[in-house]
């Protein structure tokens, strides 16, 4: 299937929604390259790519008959995978933040149930702002920042020279910045 194939038409999906086996089949062949596409987009490694894109196969599998207008396929299927590598990031994220208290565990009490939600939200946020770098900006960050990985192993594991990840991890750092900021103004602007 070349890279210029179209997404499934409308009456398949139609057939596919409506429970003929055979067309399912055939949406979901269809739809894959769309979807891989897709996430190696959106998400931080090709193995997050990956296992987002399956998820989101296996959602469409399961939750065809819920698409409301046959013809909203490839919206619907761009914002599941885009909710997969959300949930992804979210899931390291987290996993980095659990690791950080752990460390800090003997030293503080435990935060209030207030500073949880909010720490979460600001996490969410951050997930969401991240999602939104390019794609070569976004693996760099997350593989020094969040992964913690030395800067010379992301570099050689992206094929790049130090001086080309630290640029890029630069130019990340600062569009996230800039876009958390953009963001809380717009919270700031908001509020009554």
């Amino acid at each position: 299937m070349s890279r210029n194939s179209p997404w499934p038409d409308e009456r398949l999906v139609k057939a596919a929604q409506d429970g003929n086996i055979s067309s399912l089949t055939a949406v979901i062949v269809e739809s894959q390259p769309h979807v891989r596409r897709f996430a190696l987009s959106l998400c931080a490694t090709p193995q997050d790519a990956e296992d987002a894109a399956q998820e989101a196969l296996i959602i469409l599998y399961r939750k065809i008959g819920t698409l409301r207008a046959s013809g909203a396929l490839a919206s619907w299927m761009f914002r599941i995978v885009r909710n997969e590598c959300l949930r992804h990031l979210r899931l390291l994220a987290s996993a980095s933040a659990s690791a950080s208290v752990a460390e800090e565990a003997g030293s503080e009490p435990a935060p209030s149930a207030e500073t949880s939600v909010l720490r979460r939200l600001d996490a969410e946020r951050i997930a969401l702002a991240v999602s939104g770098l390019p794609r070569d900006q976004r693996q760099v960050l997350i593989m020094r920042d969040v992964q913690g990985y030395p800067g010379r192993l992301v570099a050689q594991s992206l094929g790049l020279s130090n001086a080309a990840m630290k640029s890029r991890l630069h130019r990340a750092r600062a569009a996230l910045r800039q876009a958390l900021a953009t963001d809380e103004a717009a919270e700031g602007e908001a509020l009554p």
